[in-house]
């Protein structure tokens, strides 16, 4: 059955996908041992994190073949299987890896046909709702790929198709082939560059954007402290992120307590107003929200609903300027 949620739906883009306010992001849930991972992840918490997030009203799942090396698709799968709910599935190509782990990028007609087949297997589905460039690399391949992506979609196993990470220049230039469903950029209080050239592109354009971590990876829940910056993995990526390091690490942890002070006012987490911050921008179709338990979705899920006051957001706006990085 289709959950019908609460909170009004958004069109993504130019197509006919309505999507929720917030989606959850499969990200850490590819599991450690990988050069972009989050430390080890229990598979069955995973699971229960994308079963509690679709049973609270969330309408879509983005994910990509790179999280984990597959892991990640792998457990959306499962995920599918074992719930009556049927969620949009949306993810990514462009990035691969060799037997010994090593990633590389490839956007050849070949490689791209390779990878559409292997995420429909590990997904379990028959089409893909939204299929995505990862990255334009290598760059000279992004025609070449878009061309493919176009021609699969054609052929139905794409249901609809756009990019990520893509400047404006680059975004012109795959148009010229077929129109661009969405954009998945990275965009929160602390990644404000989008805001200048690509929000107005994009809303000019009519193309959809889904901005991933919100939430600064973490960073504005309100359970990071330097503590826990210094504990994190070994293999958790998060250690080398120039937010998560001084100086801007102080800062950062000061923001999140005018966060926390917002928030407390409505009884939500500052991961919530964080998230809440990013869908005030009228050029946001709807932002990627990660769990890593049920637990953790049932903290996040109140940014389904909860938006800020212009008042509040003026606030954060005058913390952020005051307090440049």
């Amino acid at each position: 059955m289709t959950t019908t949620p609460s909170p009004a739906l958004r069109t993504l883009g130019n197509s006919d996908l309505h999507l929720t306010p917030i989606g959850f992001g499969a990200w850490a849930i590819g599991g450690g041992n990988w050069e972009f991972a989050w430390g080890p992840q229990e598979d069955s918490e995973s699971i229960d994190a994308i079963h509690r997030a679709l049973d609270l009203g969330i309408n879509w799942i983005d994910t990509a073949a790179i999280y984990g090396l597959g892991h990640s698709e792998e457990i959306v799968g499962k995920a599918l299987k074992t719930t009556s709910h049927k969620p949009l599935v949306f993810t990514k190509c462009s990035m691969r890896w060799h037997e010994d782990r090593s990633i590389y990028r490839s956007l050849k007609a070949a490689s791209l046909a390779e990878e559409i087949e292997n995420s429909l297997r590990r997904l379990g589905v028959e089409t893909i709702d939204l299929y995505q460039i990862h990255w334009p690399n290598p760059e000279q391949e992004i025609e070449e790929g878009w061309e493919t992506l176009a021609k699969f979609r054609e052929q139905g196993k794409l249901r609809w198709i756009g990019v990520s990470n893509f400047s404006v220049e680059q975004m012109k230039r795959v148009q010229k082939i077929a129109p661009i469903t969405s954009l998945q950029p990275p965009y929160s209080m602390l990644r404000r560059a989008i805001e200048e050239e690509i929000l107005p592109f994009a809303q000019a354009n009519n193309i959809g954007v889904i901005n991933y971590s919100p939430m600064v990876s973490g960073l504005l829940t309100g359970k990071m402290t330097a503590e826990r910056v210094a504990a994190l993995p070994a293999d958790d990526w998060r250690r080398r992120a120039v937010e998560f390091n001084e100086p801007r690490l102080s800062r950062n942890l000061q923001l999140v307590e005018l966060l926390r002070e917002i928030g407390s006012a409505h009884n939500v987490s500052p991961g919530v107003v964080a998230v809440a911050w990013t869908l005030h921008h009228p050029g946001i179709t709807a932002a990627i929200v990660g769990g890593r338990s049920g637990q953790q979705v049932e903290g996040l899920v109140p940014a389904l609903e909860f938006r800020l006051s212009a008042q509040e957001y003026g606030r954060i706006n005058q913390f952020l300027a005051a307090n440049p990085a």
